[in-house]
């Protein structure tokens, strides 16, 4: 066993080390399928070759095609709650010495007789607070059709990695499009996009200066306090 217990450490070490699985489960591109191309008949002046409709807006619709993708999220989240309470009560009794009792006569007219008793109590709550938070992410990235379903709709994936002297930063993105969503230039919102996934992480020097080490992270996640 004491040969055993270095390696589940190790492992242990390793799960606390593990970077968090990406956000985006999916193929990243997809290359567009060959399709046959029949001969196309050429006049004096038609060139089938070179032929571009004048009129035709050309939008993805295949699979393979490229659209970007800009992103514009933002959030804002603020809630407030104030609660009050107040009670009171009293009560006041007295003994009169015209009671008549048994053994006890005597005793109420020259001890007790005219005594008063009296009691006050209140209690009183005031609660406030509030929570606020925001959130922005501004980009844009530009992603390949994967699939086309059934309704037209376009799935959608893509990621882009940019390496800043020693950091690298990942910005990935899924989603489904509708057609009629894409603007001119062949742009479409963030916020239009259904099913979405978005996610940017960085990994670096940067990332390790924010993060705490693995020591930590193991500490924080076995100690109840």
């Amino acid at each position: 066993m004491k040969r055993f217990v270095p390696l589940f450490a190790a492992a242990a070490l390793a799960a606390c080390t593990s970077p968090q699985p990406p956000l985006v489960q999916q193929p990243m591109t997809a290359r567009p399928q060959p399709k046959p191309v029949a001969a196309t008949p050429n006049g004096s002046i038609f060139q089938g070759a070179n032929y571009r409709p004048l009129f035709e807006d050309k939008k993805p619709a295949q699979v393979g095609d490229t659209l970007t993708v800009a992103i514009e999220e933002r959030t804002s989240t603020s809630s407030s709650s104030e609660s009050k309470g107040n009670r009171s009560a009293s009560t006041s009794s007295s003994i009169d010495a015209s009671l008549n009792l048994p053994f006890f006569s005597n005793f109420i007219e020259d001890k007790i007789a005219g005594a008063s008793f009296g009691a006050n109590g209140s209690a009183s709550n005031n609660g406030k607070g509030s929570v606020t938070g925001s959130s922005a992410f501004t980009s844009s990235i530009t992603v390949t059709v994967i699939d086309v379903l059934a309704n037209g709709n376009l799935a959608v994936s893509g990621e882009k990695q940019m390496r800043l002297n020693s950091d690298t930063e990942f910005i990935r993105l899924s989603g489904v499009v509708n057609p009629l969503d894409i603007k001119p230039g062949n742009i479409v919102s963030s916020t239009k996009l259904a099913d979405a996934r978005i996610e940017q992480q960085t990994e670096g020097n940067q990332r390790r200066y924010i993060e705490p080490g693995w020591l930590s992270r193991f500490f924080l996640s076995v100690l109840p306090f």
